[in-house]
This record gives structure tokens, C-alpha cells and sequence, in this order.
């Protein structure tokens, strides 16, 4: 005799297992926001590893003991290199890092094209181009009168980029070719300037590779308005920017306006990539990179991943800016240096384990 089930015993057995699968998703769901969290409180321990760190290494190495009474002792014999040298750099690399982190994101998430940074709107060129024409026909000098111009020339691009991308209908297509054809133009620009005046080309070098050497308060407290406008604003379009992944049907149904939301994402852009350019010079790589891994570690959520490329970035800029001072003593190698060749390999690295991951 064979023995079969009835279906309600079916029914039930089915019934049974997807209430026990509910069951351990539910843990799971409730486990991804505390897992998250934790980490990025880890990552913003690893901030304040590399900030110590920064004031600590330089062409004149200081002890852990020294770096700290150089921060917090004025009668300190390295508060002079502390205070003077090192904290204005590293606060730069501090603002600029957040920034050029925040733009990636937001740039990625705008465009939907996880390998996008700020160069692909033409931003980082608007900069050059706005200083070039500063040095050679102006004859400005000096970081703070960098950053007027720099802003300026990323303003103009963003919103040139915005109109011949099409405006209010403007599309990630029509913003990556538009930004893509002004860069070609803006760098042809800048190279054509730098070649017919020599003197321009001396004061642009160091600007052009990216470097936080020349850092100075004024750097620090003329970038600092702007990018703190900028991060606060990013951080507001997290969730119309994930309404906008979804499409613009979408998210005019979820009570987004996938045109406004464009517009705002520009000028958080451009004051983000704006300000940073014109103080470090244009440092590529970072805006590109730490975007793509922090979605490894949160998934699409904006409101999880731009907070943690906040974080990131400045530990990936820092970072770098570090390894720079010790391996090119006496002198240092430039952060933009550094952060092509320690970050390219790895980059490239990560890419190819995500796409066997995938295959």
C-alpha cells in the first residue's frame, strides 16, 4: 500500500516553511541596520586613527607623546609643527576627503553608473580651467585666490553641463556625454594655456597633481563653508536619490520630483567638487573608488552610503597623504600621486573579484 499526503497535509507543510523562512528573514532585516551602524563606527574610530596619525608622521617624525602634547600644550616644543605644519593639513584632507566622497556618491547615484566620479561632469576641468586662466591672465596667486575662481569655474560647468544636458529633462545619458564632451574641451583648454606660458605652468604643477602641502587656515576656513553646505545637502537627497534609482515614473509616484532632485544633486555637486578642487587640486581616484566599496559593505541605500563615504574617503585621503610623507623623505610624494598607485591596483582588484563573484 502506498501512503500519500492530502493536500491540506501539503498545504500545511508548504504554509509551514514559508512562516520559518519569514522567520529567520525577520532576525536577519532586523540584524542589516545594527550591522550597519557598527560599522560605521568603526570606520569613524579608523577617522580618528589616521587624524592622530597624520599630526604624528612628517618629514620630522613626533612620538604618540609628542604629537599629543603639540595639539593640546602651547608651551609644547612640537606645538609650533603641530599647530603650524601638520593640523591644517590634515583638516584639509579632513573637508576634502568628505567631500570628494560625498560627490562620487551622489554622482554615481545620479548618473546610475557605479564607476562614475567627479571628473565625468566635467567639474574637475571647470576648476583647472577657472585657475589657469586666474594664473596666466590675472596673474592670482596664493590658495585663497585659487578658490574663488576654481568654485566659479565649477559653477559655470555644472550649470552648462545641466542646460545642454537637457534641464528639467535632463537624463544620466545626456549628463554623462555633455560632461564628458566639456572635460575633453576644458582639459584641451588647460593644456593649450600651460604650453604658451611657462610661468603658469611652474605655479600650476603642484595644484594639477593634487596636494595638501600648501595648506594653510585660510585653505581651511575659505573651503569650509561650501563643503559644509554641500555635505548637508548631499545628505538630504539620500532618499529622493534612491526614489530616482527606481526611475522617474517611480519616483514621481513615490512623491518625488526626479527634475528638482537632479538640480539639487548639480549644486551639491559643484559645491562639494567646487571647493575641494580648488584647494588640493584635482584628486582623482578617491571619488571613484570609495563609493564603489562602500556599496559592497551597504548595499544601494543612500542613506547608508553616502554617511559612510563621508567617512571613508577622508581615511583613504589621510591615509594616503601619510604614506606620501613617509616614503618620500625628506621630501613627500603628492597625495594625488599616492592615491593613484596604492588605490589602482586594489580598485582593480576589487573589480575583478566582484565580477568572478558574479560570472
Amino acid at each position: 500500500m502506498t501512503l500519500t499526503k492530502s493536500p491540506q497535509v501539503q498545504g500545511g507543510s508548504a504554509a509551514g516553511e514559508e512562516q520559518s523562512a519569514a522567520g529567520r528573514e525577520q532576525p536577519a532585516r532586523a540584524r542589516a541596520p545594527l550591522a550597519r551602524a557598527t560599522g560605521l563606527l568603526a570606520a569613524l574610530l579608523a577617522l580618528l586613527l589616521v587624524v592622530f596619525l597624520s599630526l604624528a608622521f612628517g618629514a620630522r617624525p613626533l612620538s604618540f607623546g609628542e604629537a599629543w602634547s603639540g595639539l593640546v600644550d602651547s608651551g609644547s616644543a612640537s606645538y609650533t609643527v603641530v599647530h603650524e605644519m601638520r593640523l591644517p593639513r590634515t583638516l584639509l584632507g579632513l573637508l576634502a576627503g568628505v567631500a570628494l566622497g560625498l560627490a562620487g556618491g551622489v554622482i554615481q547615484a545620479l548618473t546610475r553608473n557605479p564607476l562614475a566620479d567627479p571628473g565625468l561632469l566635467g567639474i574637475n576641468a571647470g576648476a583647472a580651467a577657472a585657475v589657469v586662466t586666474a594664473i596666466s591672465f590675472f596673474g592670482v596667486a596664493g590658495y585663497t585666490g585659487y578658490i574663488g575662481f576654481a568654485f566659479l569655474g565649477a559653477a559655470a560647468v555644472s550649470v552648462l553641463v545641466y542646460a545642454v544636458g537637457g534641464g528639467r529633462g535632463a537624463t544620466p545619458a545626456r549628463l554623462a556625454l555633455a560632461g564628458t564632451a566639456l572635460n575633453a574641451a576644458l582639459i584641451s583648454y588647460v593644456s593649450a594655456v600651460q604650453l604658451l606660458d611657462t610661468a603658469s605652468l611652474d605655479r600650476m604643477r603642484f595644484w594639477m597633481v593634487g596636494s595638501l602641502a600648501r595648506a594653510q587656515d585660510s585653505t581651511v576656513v575659505s573651503a569650509l563653508p561650501f563643503i559644509a553646505v554641500g555635505t548637508l545637502l548631499a545628505l538630504v537627497l539620500a532618499r529622493p536619490l534612491n526614489a530616482l534609482a527606481l526611475g522617474d515614473d517611480a519616483a514621481r509616484s513615490l512623491g518625488s520630483r526626479p527634475a528638482r532632485t537632479r538640480a539639487a544633486a548639480i549644486v551639491a555637486i559643484t559645491l562639494l567638487c567646487g571647493a575641494a578642487t580648488a584647494a588640493c587640486g584635482p584628486i582623482v581616484f578617491v571619488g571613484l573608488m570609495v563609493p564603489h566599496m562602500v556599496r559592497a559593505l551597504t548595499g544601494p541605500d543612500q542613506r547608508w552610503m553616502l554617511p559612510y563615504c563621508a567617512v571613508l574617503a577622508p581615511v583613504l585621503l589621510i591615509g594616503a597623504d601619510i604614506i606620501g610623507r613617509i616614503v618620500g623623505r625628506p621630501s613627500e610624494l603628492q597625495v594625488g600621486i599616492v592615491t593613484v598607485v596604492v588605490g589602482g591596483p586594489f580598485f582593480l582588484y576589487f573589480v575583478r573579484r566582484r565580477r568572478v563573484a558574479h560570472a
